[in-house]
């Protein structure tokens, strides 16, 4: 357990869901922050259980996580990949308990925001309640659409749909020079993702980096012609 507050120095502090719960004066914002539980957490430590009971909001502070489901036969399914300043369940918002678990990609800290606090400033501030409904929204839309690019996509399509979207979401939160991202994800991660094998995944960027669209290397993703990775990975 971290004590302290990385609240106080954390770089997304006055943006997205922490930004609205933290936005009130000054004081206030920093007795609430160290008042929070924090946890540090190593790569592939399982963050949360399926139907774990929690009392408490969370929320990834710095490194990668990734939400899943694993299946009887012990396959997994990655269901969404989080980011810094990500909610690792945005249902527990109102609800006790994870719907399915969760795993830190990389090392990672998270802080536990207590539910009563959470709905309490969801029901009297409008803008929070607008943060968290366009959270709901933004989950929603991504599991429409990777259900439909699971669903009629080749392999190169599902491949590219995701590395455009993990793209968009790094660029929202650094900045990208010379079309470079650095992206944690491995092969396996990949696979699970867009219902691919690790065999399949792997041929799939080898074509890619011989055509001159992308490298994966060293945690790094080389976008060498991006007009080419969005012709082939929009599903618009």
């Amino acid at each position: 357990m971290i004590h302290g507050s990385l609240c106080e120095i954390c770089p997304r502090r006055n943006s997205g869901f922490c930004g609205a719960l933290l936005e009130d004066v000054a004081e206030d914002a920093r007795a609430t922050a160290e008042k929070l539980q924090y946890q540090a957490l190593r790569s592939g430590e399982l963050i949360a259980s399926r139907n774990q009971s929690s009392g408490d909001v969370v929320v990834i502070c710095g490194g990668w996580g990734f939400r899943f489901l694993q299946t009887s036969d012990g396959r997994r399914q990655i269901l969404k990949f989080l980011l810094p300043g990500d909610v690792l369940s945005a249902n527990l918002v109102f609800e006790d308990r994870f719907r399915f678990p969760v795993k830190a990609l990389t090392d990672a800290q998270v802080a536990k925001f207590p539910r009563e606090k959470i709905q309490a400033k969801l029901f009297a501030d409008k803008s929070f309640l607008t943060v968290v409904a366009n959270i709901y929204i933004a989950e929603n839309q991504h599991a429409e659409e990777m259900l439909a690019v699971l669903g009629q996509r080749s392999a190169k399509q599902r491949i590219a749909y995701l590395l455009l979207y993990l793209m968009k979401r790094i660029s929202a939160q650094s900045v990208i020079r010379e079309h470079r991202y650095r992206l944690p994800v491995r092969q396996q991660h990949i696979a699970d993702a867009v219902g691919l094998t690790v065999v399949h995944v792997n041929r799939i960027l080898g074509i890619f980096r011989d055509q001159g669209i992308i490298e994966l290397s060293d945690g790094f993703l080389q976008v060498l012609n991006a007009v080419e990775l969005e012709r082939v990975g929009s599903i618009n």
